[in-house]
């Protein structure tokens, strides 16, 4: 494939074929750089999702006989694509999403290696034999495919939160229906493109549709056994809801609001650098952002000096253009929500500090919140934006205090050299990823999942394959 020159929205996939969606609406793609309108995508009608559905179990009853080591193999081809057409797939998502080119190129390795991993791991889905009970006799576990899945994936990566659950889903020998983001859908065509002629018809398929139309009716579908879904808390209580009327089992991954302990002995410099690069990755856009600073009281001044002066120093604009840091944000829904919960909070008594923006496009400053009380809506709100609070504590239980007042419980990030300290986080913050002295939550080989508000269920890792799997117990007399 050649770089991109020109935007067009894509298709649906539906067993196979790229189809122009039939339902009577369309939705303009936009870049949110400019604010400027790409292409109209067409969504999927009903009598489309009937025909993904019935794709979906053809497929199924094919994928599920190709044997482990082929269903690798095939996997591993498509990865291989992705990676010769990393530059094309990575301009289509900075174009409709926003983010740097270079974030986009690292989100589209990131979601190869997660496929990669997972095809790797189909050839591991072992079961186990149990001593028998009785003479002539055996008892066995056996791993099975789960069946055909329907997945929910948003716009804020879309390639790393589609790429989970494609991998997890094809490596178990599932088929997969995905509902990508309709924000951002050629990026995540393409990537699906490269495994589409390896797979049989039907086993992956990609639609794009109204959110709720496509979610109640794939759900109801006596076709889909498992459900995957990353977004918001109240969407995941929702398909929670209409899971549980058809006992269907569903991964949810939802909201974070990560905090981040940073203890006297902590390298104020080092963490500094590592923790704004993180922050504003994605214009802050990521459930896993570290966004609740929580300093030892002796270091605060010092940390939040350096702290603000380096977000301030972050260069924003078009993610197209060599040199920016920090592009817009993804829609304008997002440019208001984020004034707004920053507007409420400055009312509730917080300071802001804030840099300058683009004035065109979905932009918003880096903003730093001090002077924060517990219930302002900055810390009981995920900010899912540019914004960042720092609150001083007095000792480390004082610390977790603060931070597990949070109803989200997804990412939380350390910073110290004390054992004690280490011990005593590890232990008691309430979080399903724990990064110490370092920013990695979130690798293809570790599981990746929250806790309260934050979800349930881990993807990635051991955890995130033995979600597509049922386990049967065979016990057989001679």
């Amino acid at each position: 494939m050649s770089t991109v020159t020109s935007y067009q929205a894509p298709g649906l996939l539906i067993n196979g074929q790229w189809r122009t969606g039939r339902h009577a609406m369309t939705m303009p793609i936009v870049n949110p750089a400019t604010a400027q309108t790409l292409d109209d995508l067409h969504l999927a009608s009903s009598d489309d999702i009937t025909l993904a559905l019935e794709g979906a179990q053809s497929g199924f009853e094919a994928w599920q006989q190709v044997p482990a080591h082929e269903r690798c193999a095939r996997l591993e081809k498509g990865v291989a694509r992705m990676r010769q057409n990393i530059q094309q797939i990575a301009t289509l998502l900075t174009l409709e999403q926003g983010k740097p080119l270079a974030e986009a190129r690292a989100e589209c390795a990131m979601a190869a290696d997660l496929i990669k991993w997972y095809a790797e791991e189909a050839r591991r889905s072992y079961g186990r034999i149990i001593p028998a009970r009785l003479p002539n006799s055996s008892m066995q576990v056996h791993k099975q495919a789960v069946g055909p899945v329907a997945a929910f994936a948003p716009w804020n990566f879309p390639l790393v939160l589609s790429a989970r659950k494609i991998g997890g889903a094809l490596a178990a020998g599932c088929s997969i229906i995905l509902k990508a983001a309709e924000e951002t859908p050629a990026s995540v065509a393409a990537m699906v493109d490269c495994f589409r002629e390896e797979l049989p018809e039907g086993a992956l398929q990609l639609l794009f549709g109204v959110p709720a139309e496509v979610s109640e009716q794939l759900i109801a579908s006596p076709v889909v056994r498992k459900v995957s879904f990353t977004g918001s808390v109240p969407v995941g209580r929702h398909l929670a809801q209409l899971t549980a009327r058809h006992l269907k089992r569903i991964t949810l991954e939802l909201g974070g609001h990560a905090p981040v302990i940073v203890c006297a002995d902590a390298d104020i410099d080092k963490t500094v650098v590592m923790m704004v690069a993180h922050k504003f990755r994605n214009a802050g856009q990521a459930c896993l952002a570290p966004t609740r600073f929580y300093v030892d009281r002796s270091i605060e001044g010092a940390f939040r000096e350096a702290f603000v002066a380096a977000s301030h120093r972050l260069v924003l604009g078009d993610g197209m253009v060599s040199g920016t840091q920090m592009g817009p944000l993804a829609n304008a829904r997002r440019v208001a929500a984020v004034r707004d919960v920053i507007g409420r909070s400055v009312q509730a008594g917080a300071h802001a500090h804030q840099g300058s923006c683009p004035e065109a496009g979905f932009f918003a400053p880096v903003t730093v919140l001090t002077n924060v009380s517990a219930d302002a809506p900055v810390m009981t709100e995920e900010p899912f934006g540019p914004v960042a609070t720092i609150t001083p504590f007095d000792h480390i239980d004082h610390a977790l205090q603060l931070a597990n007042q949070s109803a989200y419980g997804l990412a939380g990030y350390l910073f110290t050299d004390s054992a004690r300290a280490v011990h005593r986080v590890s232990e008691r913050l309430e979080v399903g990823s724990l990064a110490i002295n370092g920013m990695g939550v979130s690798v293809p080989e570790a599981p990746f999942g929250g806790v309260k508000d934050s979800g349930y269920g881990s993807e990635s890792g051991l955890e995130g394959m033995e979600a597509f799997l049922e386990t049967k117990f065979i016990h057989h007399c001679i």
